[in-house]
């Protein structure tokens, strides 16, 4: 597992949480993810499509095919057959989906070719799946919240008990996400859940404000997974 950030780093997002939480009820987790999927399903579409494609031009324009292959064994005017044309096709398809496959095993070219909806989805289904089992409904007054960040897609998420959400708009996560990607874009990434965290604790502060006998429900180090 990738690690992002050192022991100093983690302290500075656990502080945040810790002071943000010192003037609220809510409750804030943070995650630190170096993916969210492995996207083997994206793979696989695309070393499909390549060996179509390729199977579907050789049906189309054989005669390069063809001729590219008697020059690499050395025929001459060589008379293919229905089976050697099959063979052929179903080859060039083969070859065209393992070469696919191998190069999209390199993460930044696989992260590259998928789908921008793809990640955004996988990453909200990842960060609500981290909520669930860290956050949700495990505080008194279900007033957790959730800030997920995942490396390899550059996606952040927040998500928030319902309390929560039934009145805190959306735009007002977007606010504190705009905020934390100010720094991380910049490579801070310590300071960038910092500062996200401080938004969320503002937000929680002003419709979850602390009483005097609240207590720490969840714990306030950032989690690297």
């Amino acid at each position: 597992m990738a690690r992002y950030l050192n022991e100093a780093q983690h302290k500075i997002v656990s502080d945040a949480v810790a002071a943000a939480e010192g003037t609220t009820s809510g409750e804030i987790v943070t995650v630190l993810a170096d993916r969210s999927d492995g996207y083997s399903d994206v793979v696989l579409v695309w070393a499909a499509g390549v060996a179509f494609t390729l199977m579907s031009l050789f049906a189309v324009l054989p005669k390069p095919f063809m001729d590219l292959w008697d020059e690499l064994v050395g025929g001459w005017m060589h008379e293919w057959t229905t089976g050697e044309l099959a063979t052929m096709t179903i080859a060039l398809g083969l070859i065209g989906f393992a070469l696919t496959w191998l190069l999209l095993s390199w993460d930044p070219l696989r992260f590259a070719l998928t789908p921008s909806p793809a990640k955004q989805a996988r990453v909200r289904a990842a960060a609500i799946k981290h909520f669930k089992v860290g956050a949700e409904r495990r505080t008194h007054g279900r007033t957790g919240v959730l800030l997920y960040l995942s490396m390899q897609e550059h996606r952040a998420e927040i998500v928030a008990d319902e309390p929560i959400a039934a009145i805190v708009p959306a735009e007002v996560w977007g606010e504190a996400m705009a905020d934390m990607l100010v720094e991380i874009k910049q490579g801070r990434l310590a300071e960038g859940l910092a500062a996200g965290v401080r938004d969320v604790g503002a937000v929680l502060a002003e419709h979850f404000p602390r009483g005097d006998e609240d207590q720490n429900e969840l714990p306030d180090r950032l989690i690297e997974v």
